[in-house]
């Protein structure tokens, strides 16, 4: 089992994050390389489309709106791994600062476990400097 994961701190309320960041299907609002997000299974499921054209398709596993975090899988799509299972969560730091952590666990398929943390810690840093931008 493979691991990654990044944290940023936002100087704006852990509320104000949560509401860019909160929507399962809000990914187009605040991750470049995500161009369109579609809904499916009642919004359990959402099926991305990447700039490239890539297609990937995530399932809902928990949410908590309260405690502004929820995790997903992924049920397809073009990485080398399996049994991937990321969270999101906003926390507060403050009035006027939030502490965004995105963490990921999975099998790589056919890389080794460095080369599979390498592709997700790039894809959590990069989301969360994009997230940063929009404030």
């Amino acid at each position: 089992m493979a691991t990654a994961s990044a944290s940023v701190h936002i100087p704006v309320s852990a509320d104000k994050v949560w509401e860019l960041v909160g929507g399962f299907l809000s990914l187009p609002d605040w991750l470049p390389f995500i161009a369109k997000s579609e809904s499916a299974e009642g919004g359990r499921v959402r099926d991305l489309t990447t700039q490239d054209g890539e297609k990937i398709s995530e399932r809902l596993q928990s949410y908590d709106n309260q405690a502004r975090t929820y995790s997903y899988s992924i049920t397809e799509g073009p990485f080398p791994v399996t049994g991937y299972l990321a969270t999101l969560k906003v926390s507060p730091k403050g009035d006027n600062e939030a502490l965004v952590e995105w963490s990921g666990i999975f099998t790589p398929n056919g890389i080794s476990d460095a080369e599979a943390e390498a592709l997700f810690q790039g894809v959590y840093d990069g989301g969360l400097e994009a997230l940063k931008g929009n404030f």
